[in-house]
Formats: C-alpha cells, sequence, structure tokens
C-alpha cells in the first residue's frame, strides 16, 4: 500500500462490498437481501509496521476448520506490538502450498458482541505488505470476517488459541447483521 493508505483501505472495502452485493461468486447467495458491510472507522493507531520474529523451527500445524476438516499450515513467524498500553503477539502462518503470503488470523474481546464470533483474519502479502527494508505492515484495519461469516457452505480455518487476543480490536470488519446461510 501506499502512503494514501486510508484511501486505498477505503477503496478496498468499497470493492468488495460490489463484489458481494451482486458478483455470481459472492458468498451472499441471494444479492437482493445483501444489507452491506459494517467497518470501525480507520484508526492510524492499529497500523503497524513491525519486524517478523521468523520462528527457528517453522513447525506444521494442523487447523481445524468449521467443517469438521482441517488445514495445514506453517507457524512462520511472529509479530509483537501493543495495543492501549497491553503488550501483544499474534503468529503469522504460511499455507502449507508454500504460498508466498502470509495469514494472521485472530480472536480479540470484541468477537461475539460487534464482530463475527470466530474470529477475523488479516492476509499479508510479499508485494502489498512488505517494506524495502524486509518490515512488514500489519494493519489491523484490514481486518476481515471469514466467508463463512456470510455463508455456512464455506469452510473456513478456525483461530488458533495462540492468536485469541484479552483486548478489544475496534478495528476492521464489523459482523455481518444475518445469520449466516447455507447448510451446517
Amino acid at each position: 500500500m501506499s502512503d494514501d493508505w486510508q484511501s486505498e483501505l477505503e477503496q478496498q472495502r468499497e470493492q468488495k462490498e460490489q463484489y458481494f452485493g451482486s458478483h455470481p461468486r459472492s458468498p451472499i447467495p441471494n444479492h437482493a437481501d445483501f444489507a452491506g458491510l459494517e467497518y470501525y472507522p480507520i484508526d492510524p493507531a492499529y497500523r503497524f509496521e513491525l519486524e517478523l520474529h521468523e520462528h527457528d523451527d517453522k513447525e506444521h500445524i494442523t487447523v481445524e476448520t468449521t467443517a469438521d476438516g482441517s488445514q495445514e499450515y506453517v507457524r512462520y513467524g511472529e509479530f509483537r506490538f501493543e495495543v492501549d498500553g497491553e503488550e501483544l503477539t499474534l503468529q503469522a502462518y504460511q499455507p502449507v502450498g508454500g504460498e508466498d503470503r502470509l495469514w494472521v488470523p485472530f480472536r480479540d474481546e470484541t468477537n461475539d458482541e460487534e464482530t463475527y464470533g470466530a474470529g477475523r483474519y488479516i492476509d499479508l502479502e510479499v508485494g502489498e505488505h512488505r517494506t524495502a527494508d524486509g518490515t512488514w505492515i500489519l494493519d489491523l484495519n484490514e481486518a476481515y470476517n471469514p466467508t463463512c461469516a456470510y455463508n455456512k457452505a464455506y469452510e473456513c480455518p478456525l483461530i488458533p488459541m495462540e492468536n485469541w487476543l484479552d483486548v478489544p480490536i475496534e478495528v476492521g470488519e464489523k459482523d455481518y447483521p444475518d445469520e449466516p446461510v447455507g447448510h451446517q
């Protein structure tokens, strides 16, 4: 993202809303019922430029899914940062397929109240989120709901307990107001 990251984030949100509201592959099966997406206001205090502390032993982990399945990830490294005076750590996982991106899922104190109960995700792409000096942009404003928040026909990985935060993260996407549709 460029220096105008707030405008870019707003534009990404608009594109997602358009996709969800009209695209044939949208997780919302009946576009006429789509009420739109809700977000917290963008807050620069939740945007961090951080070193990724890579793990010496990048162990493979199995993450359970919403459909009683599992997915494999590499526990790649961790981000350390502070929110409201609280020291936090989030693990970053890499899909076992060797994709050049990181998955940073988390649960926080807003789950079940204002955000999706199972947690939210952040995807970090090397070309977009890695800086020239090797640090990463971890922007919690980019937190989004997994597709299973909108449609139970989708299978989503659950948040590993090591990424459950004891603080509210009041940025990013809020809970979708309707019950997810589809089979369980």
